[in-house]
């Protein structure tokens, strides 16, 4: 016969609760910055207030629902109670915790796996409980809905704001302009600064070089840095605004859930606003930087540091740019302007240094001119129609230069260096 024992049940004694709270708002605005405040002292004030609870801390972000991976006040909670800190917490509602449903329950079921109770007070719902899940579950489905029914009415109102032409005022950090009342205004120290950028850039300089000179000359940059970066300063060459001009949707979000941002390049509609605001460079320099740009984007640096052309062939202004060539490292000459002097150079020696490529001269541009009008049209005149039929590529050496005719010849002429 079976001798069965009964061993009796081992009963806890209340124990002190670790008990924290999470709040969240979304955007940083003076109302919502009052609200997380008063969040923040209610919950506080609640959880000292139980004698049988242990604070451990109010958790907040001020961040969007959405993106886990940016709200680091969350995290902190849940690295928290993973060490066993937190036997407690209490938010206001499922959407302060996230809107995006699969991530409450991998947090509620992270929770729930360490006997954490994670305690909704407008649904007044506990995660502990299993049976609850799918309740939560729906819950957070309508609050994800909502979010992409409010994300839905934000691009539709932008949407009919680009229609109209209505451009952003409030711009943050840009180096130039300010606004004012709801405009746009030049900043003018900064925008001489702009100007200057543009001139030099005009004048041959490589990116590379206009940061070496700004930093020369202690102008900081428009959040107050010593150090400026290449890539702002191109981008701010290739910015219509300090024409006077806006394109509006360069960029489009692809997805509300997590707020990816996309370049628009014919995905969506563009709208390009002439006039829209008080221009700091002219039209005119502004287009011939875009011209200069596209000119020297013939040749590029690969990762080994040497300098090769590009296939692509440039159609701009110059057409000598589209033919003349350094027959020492193979790249394409670029025009440049020196004591009034115009003249043409090869790209490594203007990029890299003279060390880079010793034996590729500087041409004069008067010279070369002179040189293609009698070898191409025989009478001395520089024909550019002609010349852009007769002529498929210069190949200029230390002491000549040889000019390939699109019917194969080729011809050789002498010069001495400047």
């Amino acid at each position: 016969m079976k001798n069965i024992r009964i061993i009796p049940a081992i009963h806890k004694e209340n124990k002190m609760l670790k008990v924290a709270a999470y709040c969240r708002v979304s955007t940083s605005g003076p109302e919502q910055l009052r609200s997380l405040e008063i969040q923040i002292k209610t919950y506080t004030k609640m959880i000292r207030s139980h004698t049988d609870w242990i604070y451990a801390g109010v958790f907040y972000d001020v961040e969007s629902g959405l993106r886990r991976n940016s709200r680091t006040g969350l995290g902190k909670m849940l690295r928290k109670a993973a060490k066993g800190k937190i036997d407690y917490i209490i938010t206001k509602s499922i959407s302060r915790v996230s809107r995006d449903t699969l991530e409450v329950l991998e947090i509620i079921r992270f929770l729930r796996e360490r006997g954490i109770n994670l305690h909704f007070e407008n649904e007044k719902l506990d995660s502990i409980d299993a049976d609850k899940e799918f309740e939560i579950t729906l819950r957070g489905m309508l609050a994800q809905d909502e979010c992409r029914n409010t994300s839905e009415n934000i691009q539709w109102g932008f949407q009919r704001k680009f229609e109209k032409g209505d451009i952003f005022t409030k711009y943050k950090n840009f180096m130039g302009y300010t606004c004012v009342d709801g405009e746009i205004v030049i900043v003018p120290e900064q925008a001489e600064v702009v100007r200057k950028m543009f001139d030099l850039y005009l004048q041959g300089l490589s990116f590379g070089q206009i940061k070496t000179y700004l930093e020369s000359q202690g102008i900081k940059t428009v959040t107050g840095k010593d150090i400026w970066d290449t890539k702002t300063i191109q981008k701010m060459l290739k910015n219509e605004k300090y024409k006077g001009d806006t394109m509006l949707q360069k960029t489009f979000t692809e997805d509300f859930m997590t707020g990816k941002k996309s370049k628009n390049i014919g995905q969506r509609n563009r709208y390009y606003v002439q006039d829209s605001h008080p221009a700091i460079v002219s039209a005119e320099v502004f287009d011939k930087v875009q011209e200069e740009m596209a000119k020297r984007s013939r040749f590029v640096s690969k990762e080994d540091g040497t300098v090769v052309s590009s296939t692509s062939k440039y159609n701009g202004k110059y057409l000598l740019g589209n033919l003349l060539e350094c027959g020492d490292c193979g790249v394409s000459y670029r025009r440049r302007t020196e004591r009034g002097k115009v003249v043409w150079r090869c790209a490594t020696r203007i990029e890299k240094g003279k060390a880079e490529c010793p034996d590729s001269p500087t041409l004069d541009e008067g010279w070369i001119h002179d040189v293609m009008g009698e070898v191409v049209y025989r009478n001395g005149i520089y024909d550019e129609d002609i010349i852009r039929k007769e002529v498929d590529k210069v190949r200029i050496f230390d002491t000549f230069i040889l000019i390939f005719r699109t019917d194969g010849s080729q011809e050789k002429r002498l010069f001495q260096n400047d």
